[in-house]
């Protein structure tokens, strides 16, 4: 009687490492499972067994996955690269707004290429490298890596796009920055003085101190 085939299965060493790499990084994209030796064919049977569940296209992540609450942004970390979490979707991160954001605002450089719609839906900012690359911070969500815009340059950035987030959402935001004392009135100041947001927020700045 002849042997069959041997297939891939969950439990071969490159099923193995795949679920270990997942484990490691939260979710993982095609080039970077092909970079560490897995196959798509290895992937390919993970997903058909359960093991593996993909995401968007291309991306994939262990079926039995912890899911943090802030879940999306790391989905849209891994779907943008380049990109850096911004305005009301960092707002609601740093639980400076009761606002829900349907969509993960994410920034990106003014030439780079926006994602396919796949996945979580994502509302699109582009800015300037110099503006991209400065006052950003990392965020570990779901063993994601996620790049995101610190607070006080959030509440800038949300003054400078006030028509888009809302200014009432600015202001509260800002307010209860403040209040919590997530950031000092000085730092702010020097924040909006550099991003040319200054005459728009000094007012309110100043309101809100004296308040405070």
């Amino acid at each position: 009687m002849k042997n069959s085939p041997r297939k891939h299965n969950s439990r071969s060493p490159q099923a193995e490492r795949a679920r270990d790499l997942l484990a490691t990084h939260g979710m993982m994209r095609t080039g970077e499972l092909a970079a560490e030796g897995i196959a798509a064919t290895i992937i390919s049977r993970m997903l058909s067994e359960g093991t593996v569940q993909r995401l968007s296209r291309g991306l994939y992540q262990l079926a039995d996955a912890e899911i943090d609450s802030n879940h999306d942004l790391a989905e849209a970390a891994k779907r943008v690269p380049k990109g850096v979490v911004c305005l009301t979707s960092a707002l609601a991160y740093h639980g400076l707004t009761d606002q829900m954001p349907r969509k993960v605002w994410m920034a990106i450089g003014l030439k780079d290429w926006p994602p396919a719609e796949h996945g979580p839906r994502l509302r699109i900012v582009r800015m300037s490298d110099k503006l991209l690359r400065s006052d950003s911070e990392t965020h570990m969500i779901e063993n994601v890596s996620v790049p995101m815009f610190t607070i006080t340059r959030t509440l800038v950035d949300c003054f400078r796009h006030r028509k888009s987030v809302g200014l009432n959402v600015a202001v509260e935001a800002l307010r209860e920055a403040l209040r919590l004392r997530r950031t000092t009135p000085a730092a702010i100041a020097e924040c909006a003085r550099s991003r040319g947001a200054w005459s728009l927020m000094a007012p309110y700045l100043e309101v809100l101190t004296i308040d405070g």
